[in-house]
């Protein structure tokens, strides 16, 4: 019959094994001569450096799509106001006193409902309580 053996890993996370009596971290352990620290510590740096790379890359990539919606938002822009232009000049003083009057009125109703919008609070948030949890 074959007896049965047992044995631990010297650099295994769960041992705890005491010299002169003192529990000896493990770091301590399983690198005692500081380069295992060091290789450790590099490769948590490359982690960190591979990370950084992969976010700039993608923040690199995002600026480049709103760069493009930028310019297209003037171009849109530009081609607004030449057509504004164009209606204005094209358009009698009553045209524009009647566009003027409406304009100011639709601007007036809408920073009111603006007003009455932030003075109201939704009815949810008065009837419901608090959400307190007993531990």
């Amino acid at each position: 019959m074959r007896g049965r053996m047992s044995y631990s890993l010297p650099c295994s996370p769960g041992s705890s094994p005491t010299y002169s009596g003192r529990l000896v971290p493990y770091r301590a352990r399983c690198c005692s001569s500081g380069a295992g620290v060091v290789a450790i510590d590099n490769k948590i740096e490359q982690a960190m450096d591979l990370v950084k790379s992969h976010l700039m890359y993608a923040v690199r990539e995002e600026v480049e799509v709103l760069k493009e919606q930028i310019k297209e938002l003037f171009e849109r822009n530009s081609v607004l106001e030449r057509e504004n232009a164009v209606l204005k000049s094209l358009a009698n003083s009553d045209q524009l006193t009647q566009l003027s009057a409406q304009l100011t009125t639709t601007l007036s109703s809408a920073s009111m409902q603006q007003q009455q919008q932030q003075e109201v609070s939704p009815p949810a948030l008065l009837t419901q309580p608090p959400n307190v949890s007993s531990a």
